[in-house]
């Protein structure tokens, strides 16, 4: 499926990022769907963030200054188990995924991300 064919225009994403050139490519990325992009710069914003925002999907740093994507993922999935949320980490160990996941993680990807891999996992939970 190509960019072109995705109409997220009613959606928002939510992208848990600290470095923000990652977070400006992965809003490049999103952006030409028509979603909404919001970015938390570390894991306590990104709650904040969804507490105050109807969001669709969360993108989740896994490495993060004032607390972490598991921690972030566990209490957001604590208010609503239903929100899909993919991790994202440069550190792609095995046991990386399995953390995400048992953290509550939906599904994992790894950095660099490739364009048209984003789109494609996002997709299936769009």
């Amino acid at each position: 499926m190509n960019q072109k064919e995705l109409n997220w225009s009613s959606k928002i994403i939510l992208v848990a990022e600290d470095v923000e050139s990652n977070f400006l490519f992965l809003e490049e990325v999103i952006r030409k769907t028509g979603a909404e992009v919001l970015w938390a710069k570390n894991g306590q914003d990104a709650i904040d963030m969804f507490n105050a925002n109807k969001i669709d999907l969360i993108l989740m740093d896994i490495q993060m200054p004032k607390m972490n994507g598991f921690e972030a993922t566990k209490i957001i999935k604590k208010i609503n188990p239903n929100i899909p949320i993919i991790s994202q980490t440069a550190y792609a160990m095995s046991e990386d995924r399995a953390k995400s996941l048992d953290a509550g993680c939906d599904d994992y990807i790894s950095k660099p991300i490739p364009s048209q891999k984003l789109l494609d996992l996002l997709s299936v939970y769009m």
